[in-house]
């Protein structure tokens, strides 16, 4: 890796070309696109690595299409098939011939993306923690220097710098990130014995939830069943209530989880920027993220890339006028894909709210929207892709967005969050709103808190398996117990 250049009016003082701070899937993609062009990449992160994340873990099409060439998952499950039920009730199971998404623990994934980046030539540091950025002042020592000041004093200078800090972001509060919908998630990492894992493998569990817009999720991974729920911030009792009956109904409250913890997802707002000066935003730092299923993994791969790529140039700029038309190049990428996604969402979250009972139906009983979700969890589709491209999903979602306001933030507006809120970083003890919950502190969410759960829609020759379970007379069931028989075991 070529050193750092020096700055001109300090001999001793290094200056990287691309300074990234936070090494989750958003900040290791950044640093691995401005690593492979060449540039000077340092990669900077508070926790040493590996480190566990609050995430479910679900690797749909779009992230894998975004990983560096050669890189491997380390897949602790693949997923063939899915449950869906309605708080309990009128379970039934979805198969795949075709794989429709791959499952992973956070620390591994991060870590080998990490890795990745190293050996494109960034330099990693961890154990650091930023406290701000400075693009004015004494720490700076020209217009085309930008200052990344950590907690110990000592001061980074960069000619770009991307933030992938989190949702609670140092760097999303410079850029001024604004917030359209907050969610908080629970969820547990169970251990189970062999019998129970093996009922379990291949096949997740989708629950939509009894508070508006909430659901719960089952993600098999080997020995360990990873279960969560997720539901608006301002419902934190009834979140932690749905998490306690959720895993007594699926016959798990037995079981001693190796960690329980919490976090709070956030969602951007449509007119939220993404730079300030020479510094960028990405991930959960920039509020990217599926507002209906609060997915974040593919998110922050997709943004991280295109914020590396986009920092190169910003980096290149000699001065104020052209860092800024490549920060708003970065920013229409941004918009042209993830925001028109993220608009789809935002009106899926607001039929799912007020319509759950609708959304499930149509999953469990129209096979074309099972091969959405089949489509969309592969990757050969998205959410928006397949609005603009398919024309009855398109009127469907019309007539169903006359009957609702859809037309302001992220999701229902203001969809808990207060009125002109910027999270601040001392929110990482923000979970503890499930009042009386084992949750931990507010780590860097990851709608991959229930990635594929509902992701969407997607395709391929599957085969509907598992007869409505106790639909008719709207009775509980356990949706841990195995289908029964295919109804229709023909592929489509």
């Amino acid at each position: 890796m070529t050193s750092p250049e020096v700055a001109d009016d300090d001999a001793d003082t290094e200056v990287w070309d691309v300074v990234v701070v936070g090494a989750g899937p958003g900040g290791a993609s950044a640093a691995y696109a401005a690593a492979v062009a060449g540039r000077r990449v340092l990669l900077l992160e508070k926790s040493e690595l590996p480190r566990y994340k609050t995430c479910g873990g679900g690797i749909i099409g779009p992230s894998r299409d975004c990983l560096p060439p050669g890189f491997e998952l380390p897949l602790q499950d693949r997923v063939h098939a899915v449950t869906f039920s309605l708080d309990g009730r009128f379970a039934r199971t979805r198969r795949s011939r075709k794989m429709l998404f791959g499952l992973i623990n956070r620390p591994e994934f991060d870590a080998q993306l990490v890795e990745h980046a190293q050996k494109a030539g960034a330099e990693l540091r961890t154990g650091v923690t930023v406290t701000r950025v400075e693009q004015h002042g004494p720490a700076v020592p020209d217009r085309r220097t930008v200052a990344v000041v950590l907690a110990d004093g000592e001061t980074v200078l960069a000619r770009a710098v991307v933030g992938a800090d989190g949702s609670a972001s140092r760097i999303g509060a410079h850029v001024g990130v604004k917030l359209g919908q907050v969610d908080l998630g629970l969820e547990a990492e169970i251990p189970v014995p062999p019998s129970v894992a093996e009922d379990w493998k291949g096949r997740v569990l989708i629950d939509w939830g009894p508070m508006p817009g909430s659901y719960g999720w089952v993600f098999p991974k080997g020995d360990t069943l990873t279960v969560g729920v997720i539901s608006a911030r301002g419902e934190g009792a009834a979140t932690k209530r749905y998490m306690e009956d959720f895993v007594a109904r699926l016959g798990l409250a037995g079981f001693e989880p190796t960690i329980s913890s919490g976090h709070l997802t956030r969602c951007r707002t449509d007119d939220s920027p993404l730079s300030r000066g020479r510094v960028l935003v990405c991930g959960d730092a920039a509020g990217l993220l599926e507002p209906w299923t609060r997915e974040g993994i593919s998110y922050a791969l997709r943004s991280g890339r295109l914020a590396g790529e986009w920092a190169v140039r910003v980096a290149e700029a000699n001065d104020a006028v052209d860092a800024r038309r490549q920060a708003l190049n970065y920013a229409f990428a941004i918009k042209a894909g993830l925001g028109v996604e993220m608009a789809v969402g935002r009106r899926m979250l607001a039929v799912f709210e007020r319509r759950p009972g609708l959304l499930h139906a149509t999953l469990t009983g129209l096979r074309p929207a099972w091969n959405a979700f089949a489509d969309i969890t592969r990757g050969s589709t998205t959410l928006g892709g397949m609005v603009r491209s398919n024309g009855m999903a398109r009127r469907a979602l019309e007539i169903l967005d006359k009957r609702m306001d859809t037309s302001s933030g992220v999701g229902p507006a203001g969809r808990g969050v207060g009125k002109g809120e910027r999270p601040a970083p001392e929110e990482a003890t923000e979970a503890v709103e499930a009042k009386g919950g084992a949750v931990g502190p507010a780590a860097e969410p990851t709608a991959d808190v229930t990635p594929e759960a509902g992701a969407g829609t997607g395709a391929g020759a599957d085969t509907d398996s598992g007869a409505d379970t106790g639909a008719s007379a709207g009775r509980r069931v356990d949706a841990s117990a195995k289908p029964e028989a295919p109804e229709t075991p023909g592929a489509v």
